[in-house]
């Protein structure tokens, strides 16, 4: 949606965040960009529905009553961006680690955090919790939930698992809608062959010679 139609829509929620995040003389959709680098299109195509648009950002506002420490936060929101393969996400949320003071190193080791000395044991336990919520789907294994629960109350791994799980949603909704830095083509395409291949049987050829009958 453009300026002028949320300005037609007096959609003032909409044009609220507008003006924050573009500027007030700047369309959006005309002038593409944000202050850390994506188009904003996540934005746009949002408040297409005010009633998504609403839900969306006062999901955000959950931030501001947590308890959850805000670097135990975004080590699961920037593990599921990972996990989920979403650019935009991961990007994100790499950023803000580094906002709230984590080092370049920690940052970077997310990806492979399983092999990474770079966590302390409850860092660990989030990261894993982060992979059992969003690749096993939610089956988190007795160890995984004992670990987690050794260093955080249960009130706050609910506010762990909302925020993971809402941002899984997240990184899912920008990769099948192609938002932000999540659209690019797909990585797994079929590579062509040499110029004159022919068509053959490959399975065939890896077989090794037919045994004598």
């Amino acid at each position: 949606m453009d300026r002028a139609e949320a300005t037609e829509r007096d959609d003032k929620l909409v044009l609220f965040f507008y003006d924050r995040l573009f500027g007030e003389d700047r369309d959006p959709v005309a002038q593409p960009g944000t202050a850390t680098g994506s188009p904003g299109d996540w934005w746009t195509v949002f408040a297409l529905d005010h009633a998504v648009f609403k839900h969306a950002v006062e999901g955000f506002g959950v931030y501001r009553g947590v308890k959850l420490d805000p670097v135990l936060r975004e080590l699961g929101q920037t593990r599921a961006g990972w996990t989920r393969g979403s650019q935009f996400v991961y990007s994100q949320h790499c950023k803000q680690m580094r906002a709230l003071g984590v080092p370049d190193a920690k940052v970077a080791a997310i990806a492979g955090w399983e092999v990474s000395g770079e966590f302390s044991p409850v860092e660990r336990a989030v990261l894993a919790y982060t992979d059992a919520l969003v690749l096993n789907g939610g089956r988190v294994h007795d160890a995984v939930f004992a670990a987690l629960k050794e260093h955080l109350p249960d009130e706050q791994i609910l506010e762990l698992t909302y925020v993971v799980c809402l941002y899984e949603m997240h990184a899912t909704m920008a990769r099948a809608l192609r938002l932000e830095f999540d659209d690019r083509d797909d990585p797994v395409t079929e590579v062509d062959a040499p110029e004159g291949y022919g068509a053959r049987d490959i399975a065939d050829d890896l077989a090794g010679p037919r045994r004598a009958g």
